[in-house]
């Protein structure tokens, strides 16, 4: 179940945006709550150390940004709940931290008698996560579901006949389509892997319906974008694409087929 796919948007506008409200949120629960012995402080004070907490919430999650990033990185680009967990948890335990030695070395530095940390870790920090950390779930979750929508509606469809299932993907995701009796072969990358689906269809249809794919040979369209150069075997001519993949050129497109080709490498 953790490793299950979870919403997630990389955008840095977007986290501004969350750490901002984060910041805000924190402002307002303190005020209305007042602990740490914010409320015995004058006004001046008290709104001084009431934003210096609401600027450890904010700042503390944009600083947590490139750790979110490396777990991404590492995880090859998918997010899953135990990476969103792991993020949150790590960020929670550093904030609440300096949350702490801002109390002690700013909030009561003249000060003798300070809360304990036990006292503070029961009756303040983990109520505030309570309150606070539900904001933080809800503002990831709602632009990941956003950023995820956005990307399936750049996605095209290479649709089967009747009720039989198609393909969702990106268009430069496809590397060439081939034909087999009544179906088509559809290579493609999911991620930097090399995927093949069966669909049943007709190469033509598929040609008509995408004429950013070129035709090479009657068994086989290609997507330009993976051309890497050309090949010639026994007198025969290919294209090879990204992966590895040979496509023959056939004689009926082969000027077309190079003048295009030859175009997209100059």
């Amino acid at each position: 179940m953790l490793n299950r796919k979870y919403p997630f948007d990389p955008s840095l506008k977007h986290h501004i945006i969350i750490a901002l409200g984060l910041a805000v949120w924190i402002f307002v629960f303190l005020y209305y709550t007042e602990p740490l012995d914010v409320g015995e402080f004058r006004d001046e004070e008290k709104f001084s150390f009431l934003i210096g907490y609401s600027c450890i919430g904010g700042l503390s999650y944009l600083l947590f940004l490139p750790f979110q990033y490396l777990i991404l990185k590492k995880s090859a680009n998918n997010w899953t709940i135990f990476n969103e967990f792991l993020f949150l948890f790590t960020f929670s335990i550093c904030t609440i931290t300096v949350s702490r030695l801002f109390y002690l070395y700013v909030v009561m530095a003249n000060e003798r008698n300070p809360y304990g940390l036990w006292y503070m870790l029961i009756s303040i920090f983990l109520p505030a996560i309570a309150t606070i950390l539900p904001i933080i779930i809800f503002g990831r979750f709602a632009f990941g579901k956003y950023k995820n929508k956005q990307t399936e509606a750049k996605k095209i469809e290479i649709k089967g006949e009747g009720n039989y299932e198609g393909l969702r993907l990106f268009f430069n995701d496809i590397i060439c389509i081939q034909s087999s009796d009544n179906y088509i072969e559809v290579f493609y990358l999911n991620g930097n892997e090399l995927k093949k689906t069966l669909i049943r269809n007709k190469l033509s249809v598929i040609a008509d319906e995408f004429p950013e794919l070129l035709r090479t040979h009657r068994s086989y369209i290609i997507n330009p974008y993976h051309f890497l150069q050309w090949k010639t075997e026994r007198g025969k001519l290919f294209a090879e694409l990204t992966t590895s993949i040979f496509t023959p050129i056939s004689n009926t497109y082969k000027n077309e087929v190079k003048s295009i080709l030859n175009s997209t490498t100059e």
